[in-house]
């Protein structure tokens, strides 16, 4: 099956992964509501895996970003800043490969690849 996903940085992705961080911030705007798996850059860290899909959420929203937003984001609000609001986290239970791009990109996934912690 194809989902969309979006490339994060680490330590960011692992936070998101976690329900930490409920909303990420871009320069731009995307409409897409659904289904988005989370994929961590692959730029090497020592704050979590890398090249790799952590977890799927449910893209609920984007907005201009405010100040009531710092907390779920984990940074201040900069000029141009969009928050792209996340529900329904879910984290993978085997983290699996995956090459990363800029903005959303369409990804193959094998179904049986989305298992999920707790199940």
């Amino acid at each position: 099956m194809k989902m969309l996903a979006l490339s994060v940085k680490q330590p960011w992705a692992s936070m998101i992964a976690s329900g930490e961080k409920t909303i990420e911030t871009r320069v731009w705007y995307t409409g897409h509501r659904g289904d988005l798996l989370i994929v961590s850059s692959k730029n090497p860290s020592d704050q979590g895996p890398a090249g790799v899909a952590l977890a799927v959420v449910k893209q609920a929203g984007c907005r201009i970003m405010g100040y009531d937003d710092e907390e779920a984001a984990c940074c201040s609000v900069y000029d141009g800043a969009f928050a792209h609001v996340y529900e329904n986290i879910r984290a993978l239970k085997e983290p699996f490969p995956v090459r990363g791009r800029q903005r959303l990109y369409w990804v193959e996934v094998e179904v049986e690849k989305l298992r999920f912690k707790g199940q």
